[in-house]
């Protein structure tokens, strides 16, 4: 299969966008499929085993550590693009590049996937500040549902987030798919290297926390916390890897705490090496988001045995299991600080929970979701596309897509998944969803309608129950601090 993935973002800029892309792109090239990313040029690059296109871009005014791409490039350069035989676009972010994918999606008559990574309606406030946050909402949530709505079949990485879509009014097809960790990277670290390359002494207590240091990830509760547990364990030190436009404030906060003493900002580590030893020098790992749409660091964290203290908000409450290595933090300061205490106090329950964390973060593993995503890829080509505009062409599935979409089965890979019981869905899980797709194939593409299903049919033809790692509904249980 060949893959013309598009972003708006992507490496150096360190965010979670960043990272589910070059997971999957990674993946999907180790299982021998064909990936192009098109992506913002930020002067700078690191070579990748996928193609990778780098296009002029613009700096973001709120945010310059951001690019938007130039449209005129991606309208340029349509006929290379056409040449290449793509089988399907994944769009990755909501601006110039949904647009200009969609464009050219429609173009080359071809199946579009969007990722809905980021819960704008919690961000929009701390970046346009002048404008009232009810009206920003309001924005975010029209947007994100035309938006959503434009494309074939929509992928978000937490059942939570799906939740908010549909509340928005998105009818598009959509499956939950979380980004996996590529566990052959996080197997190893030192801890002991990244104490002493920071002066730390092997004996102090350490909380460490990484992610982008932007106002929506509540980075100043984690500071607030802080002067709770320092009043208990006077030694501690939080150490905080990342940048982002909080930093300042965050640093100015700590200050104001008394806190200068107790917290090292790090600034952004190396994912070859240095974050590993960051997350394996923790006592525990600390996370306070309250609108992640998965939370990827909370998994890198356990993959490597430390333990997790965290609020088990949207995204995070997924991945948040009792048997996950975590203590699981209500809202408020004080009761953070207590597990936190709790955790730094007892080392048998840190080696506890940093085993048990070892072992869940394996059935994350990226090959895993990667080939989930091939096969939720393999549902959109084997059904009909979005109507096109008049103007346009009509949008078929050829047969080359419908032989991708075969390619990327075996047997051995196939996921045994259960259909919604509210979807009339388009499969029939008596017959097998291999032989449905040989159907597919041996039907040709004049037996692929080109409309749209109408408002009356449900929305979500044959997509498999939330791929989700653990019951939906099954609501984690704080282990209550003594």
């Amino acid at each position: 299969m060949r893959v013309l993935m598009i972003s708006d973002v992507y490496f150096p800029r360190v965010n979670g966008v960043s990272t589910s892309i070059q997971t999957f792109a990674r993946e999907f090239t180790a299982l021998g499929h064909q990936v192009t990313l098109i992506a913002p040029d930020y002067g700078q690059s690191d070579p990748e085993p996928f193609e990778l296109i780098r296009i002029p871009s613009r700096y973001l005014p709120f945010d310059p550590e951001d690019r938007i791409l130039r449209w005129g490039w991606l309208r340029d350069h349509h006929r290379q693009l056409a040449a290449a035989d793509f089988d399907l676009v994944h769009i990755h972010t909501p601006f110039i590049a949904h647009y200009a994918g969609l464009a050219l999606a429609r173009r080359l008559g071809l199946r579009v996937v969007e990722s809905y990574h980021t819960f704008f309606e919690q961000y929009l406030d701390k970046y346009i500040p002048l404008v009232p946050s009810a009206w920003l909402r309001l924005l975010a949530r029209r947007f994100s549902a035309a938006q959503c709505n434009d494309v074939d079949a929509l992928v978000v990485p937490s059942q939570a987030m799906l939740d908010v879509l549909a509340g928005y009014g998105t009818r598009t097809p959509a499956a939950v798919i979380p980004t996996g960790i590529e566990l052959v990277q996080f197997g190893s670290g030192d801890g002991a290297r990244f104490r002493q390359a920071w002066g730390i002494a092997p004996e102090r207590p350490l909380l460490v926390h990484a992610g982008r240091l932007a106002f929506e990830k509540n980075c100043e509760f984690l500071l607030e916390m802080l002067v709770q547990v320092k009043a208990q364990v006077p030694e501690v030190l939080l150490a905080i890897a990342g940048e982002g436009p909080a930093r300042r404030q965050l640093e100015r906060q700590a200050r104001q705490l008394g806190l200068a003493d107790s917290v090292l900002f790090t600034g952004y580590l190396k994912r070859d090496g240095s974050l590993e030893d960051f997350y394996r020098a923790g006592d525990a790992f600390v996370f306070a988001s309250r609108t992640e749409t998965q939370g990827l660091v909370l998994l890198e964290s356990m993959a490597l045995g430390t333990p997790v203290v965290a609020l088990a908000e949207m995204g995070t409450r997924e991945i948040l299991r009792p048997e996950a290595g975590c203590l699981i933090a209500a809202d408020e300061t004080a009761h953070f600080a207590a597990q936190c205490v709790r955790l730094l106090r007892d080392p048998q329950l840190r080696a506890e929970l940093g085993a048990r964390a070892r072992t869940y973060a394996q059935s994350w593993s990226a090959p895993v979701l990667a080939q989930r995503m091939l096969n939720f890829y393999g549902e959109c080509l084997a059904k009909p596309a979005v109507a096109v505009a008049p103007s346009a062409s009509p949008v078929t599935a050829g047969p080359r897509s419908a032989r991708a979409w075969a390619s990327t089965r075996d047997g051995s890979a196939a996921v045994a998944m259960s259909h919604r019981q509210d979807a009339a869905a388009w499969t029939d899980p008596a017959r097998g969803l291999d032989v449905q797709c040989a159907e597919v194939v041996a039907a040709g593409p004049a037996a692929r309608s080109t409309s749209r299903p109408t408002p009356a049919e449900p929305a979500r033809w044959g997509v498999p129950e939330p791929l989700l790692l653990h019951p939906i509904g099954d609501e984690p249980e704080p282990i209550a601090a003594d």
